[in-house]
């Protein structure tokens, strides 16, 4: 098959050089289907499509998809993903998403023209996905079509008018105390794990920021650095048991404080997967990353932090993020404190008390 690539790949890849010494790579897994991945290990395009892969939502872009014809759906691809600013912009993580989300498109309307394509073919393609995947998929869709009209492909974008509905789900599950205690049963101080667990919780951030810091992003006690997706500085105090977990860690020279098995920096979706991986070793499975970006922020909410302090912390330009959070905090104290007060009778009894003799109107 041809010669042997790699010493080192990610679970379930393999690679080697074919018989025009070009590399391939393909995830090979148990129980899944074989597919091959886009780009080289560890890159940002081949990580996305690897998490992808691992929950069985990739697809191998169609073969003789190069092949195009002026006019159709494979042609504006093409355009698209060479010449359009606006997709050069996104973050490489935002990119292979999107390419993710459009290969899977071109696989079934590749070779129709993308001029006819009408809000009544959009709509069906909507009505079959969730919520949160159809929002998703229209964004990447939206940005074909914006590019295929300033190239003149087509005249109008059909998904304007298109309401979706809003997702029920509150998105990526919010860890409780009781799973940071089991994960951190199985994962104790000083192992990688735990520090990756000490930097989500302590940070509060993405998990696209938190495989980029490192040692040199410590200043007079702060946390300070440039998120990648928005580009907001942020300046957070390094709390005593972040700090306590780094001074847990084996001293090395390596910029990141988080490295692979191979000593390499992580990417946001080879991390992603990694900690996906330790969640299901602690015996929990419906907990990722990004719940506990989403946990910080409900601890911070609850013990009274301001929307402001909020975005502040987390990087938010919108306090429209801020107050879902603290909305819900403002609800559980006022909750309370409702409680608190129905909790004794007029007379000052405990509620107990009122149990064992309630009025008559109550009574059976």
């Amino acid at each position: 098959m041809g010669q042997h690539l790699m010493k080192r790949a990610p679970k379930y890849v393999h690679g080697f050089l074919d018989r025009h010494g070009k590399p391939r790579f393909y995830f090979r897994r148990a129980g899944f289907k074989g597919l091959r991945l886009p780009g080289l290990p560890w890159s940002p395009e081949f990580m996305a499509a690897y998490e992808l892969a691992m929950n069985r939502e990739w697809r191998s872009p169609e073969i003789g998809s190069k092949r195009t014809v002026p006019g159709t759906v494979n042609a504006a691809l093409v355009s698209y993903y060479n010449l359009s600013a606006d997709f050069r912009a996104l973050a490489a993580g935002t990119q292979a998403m999107r390419r993710a989300i459009l290969e899977r498109f071109r696989e079934q309307h590749g070779d129709k023209r993308i001029a006819t394509l009408d809000q009544r073919a959009i709509s069906a393609i909507l009505a079959k996905k969730s919520p949160a995947a159809a929002r998703n998929w229209l964004k990447a869709l939206r940005g074909l079509l914006k590019h295929s009209i300033s190239v003149q492909q087509r005249q109008t974008d059909p998904s304007v008018g298109i309401k979706l509905p809003s997702a029920k789900s509150d998105g990526h599950h919010s860890w409780e105390d009781d799973e940071v205690a089991k994960f951190t049963a199985r994962h104790p101080i000083g192992t990688r794990p735990y520090l990756a667990l000490a930097l989500l919780v302590f940070t509060g951030q993405r998990r696209g920021d938190v495989v980029r810091m490192g040692r040199e992003h410590i200043r007079d006690g702060f946390l300070s650095w440039r998120q990648q997706k928005t580009g907001g500085q942020v300046d957070i105090p390094v709390l005593p048991d972040l700090q306590a977990a780094l001074d847990a860690m084996p001293k090395a020279d390596q910029l990141a404080f988080l490295q692979t098995e191979a000593g390499n920096p992580f990417t946001a979706a080879g991390f992603g997967g990694w900690f996906r991986e330790r969640c299901d070793e602690a015996g929990l499975p419906h907990c990722s990353a990004h719940g506990l970006r989403k946990a910080a922020a409900t601890r911070l909410a609850n013990a009274g932090a301001t929307e402001h302090q909020l975005m502040a912390w987390f990087g938010w330009s919108s306090i429209r993020e801020a107050e879902r959070y603290t909305r819900k905090a403002n609800r559980k104290r006022l909750a309370q404190s409702a409680g608190a007060l129905i909790s004794r009778t007029s007379s000052g009894k405990p509620a107990t008390q009122f149990a064992k003799n309630p009025p008559k109107s109550l009574k059976s």
